[in-house]
């Protein structure tokens, strides 16, 4: 079996992953790096149980189905697998977009071609797309559960390693919002960068003295710090682990002065709740570090 170099790639599908704000080359690297899991070099380079019960010649089709209902993503990606284990031999049709609401049952890609070849990509492929599909279900729920109010819902940096651009695509792809990708694309005071400063405002000063042009966060504990942040012109304040009575009046407070982002340990059965106090944002943790796979299967026809 070989496996297709990033040049030789359709064009069609690396020009989709940059469309979507993604790295190509970085999804290949990481697709290389995950077959290579299965495939260790130095091994027999081939799945043992496919190459020992399917005959090399045999061809077929294949059906990657839902098998609950969500919204799926990830699904350029287990493209790119099955391209990158079958280069031209394999025929993908029928995918539906990323960010799609399926039921359980739905087809969302089929994939054609050397039977050995699917089976060993399938469950790279399977990876891929059931655990951003995880990511982008669990983003939808919460943005059901925040319709008809102001708020939006936020990833955080709680990523896994190396999976954040994936991650946070899903998140898009789930209706959610990005927050920092990076420490150096905006700077989020949090309480031990206050406690090193002697406070939220040395803190907030000395970012905005040291960055000038660049957006900062400030996380507050309770109401005199959110109007020390207010008079110095802050403008977005992240509420942590505040009751739903200190949000509301934190609102109340801002009248608009500041963004206002409700962060700590929410989960989606008070999501409602803290939406209708009218803050901006609710950040959400476990959008990323800890959420169920989707599931998806794959099926020979």
């Amino acid at each position: 079996m070989s496996t297709a170099a990033y040049d030789l790639l359709p064009d069609e599908l690396l020009a989709e992953l940059t469309a979507a704000g993604l790295d190509p080359r970085a999804i290949h690297d990481a697709i290389v790096a995950a077959i290579a899991e299965d495939l260790p070099p130095g091994g027999p380079g081939v799945d043992v149980t496919s190459a020992a019960t399917i005959p090399a010649d045999l061809y077929g089709d294949a059906d990657l189905a839902a098998r609950e209902d969500g919204v799926v993503a990830g699904l350029a990606i287990a493209e790119l697998v099955f391209v990158h284990v079958l280069g031209d031999q394999v025929e993908v049709t029928d995918r539906v977009p990323d960010g799609t609401r399926v039921s359980a049952g739905d087809v969302v890609m089929r994939v054609s071609g050397p039977v050995r070849g699917l089976l060993t990509a399938e469950r790279t492929a399977l990876n891929f797309a059931s655990h951003l599909s995880g990511v982008a279900t669990a983003t939808a729920a919460w943005v059901a559960a925040l319709e008809g109010t102001r708020a939006r819902v936020l990833d955080t940096r709680k990523t896994l390693p190396g999976y954040r651009a994936l991650q946070k695509y899903a998140v898009r792809c789930g209706g959610g919002v990005n927050h920092r990708f990076g420490l150096t694309d905006m700077a989020l005071v949090k309480d031990n960068h206050v406690v090193a400063a002697g406070g939220v405002l040395p803190a907030f000063e000395a970012v905005r003295s040291a960055y000038p042009g660049l957006p900062v966060e400030v996380e507050v504990t309770d109401l005199d710090q959110l109007r020390e942040l207010l008079d110095a012109g802050c403008d977005r304040i992240l509420l942590d682990n505040m009751s739903t009575e200190e949000m509301a009046e934190a609102v109340r407070v801002t009248d608009g002065r500041a963004t206002l982002e409700a962060s700590g340990g929410l989960t989606l059965e008070r999501a409602r709740e803290v939406a209708e106090t009218g803050v901006d944002f609710i950040s959400v943790g476990a959008l990323t570090h800890s959420v169920r796979v989707f599931d998806l299967g794959l099926d020979l026809r």
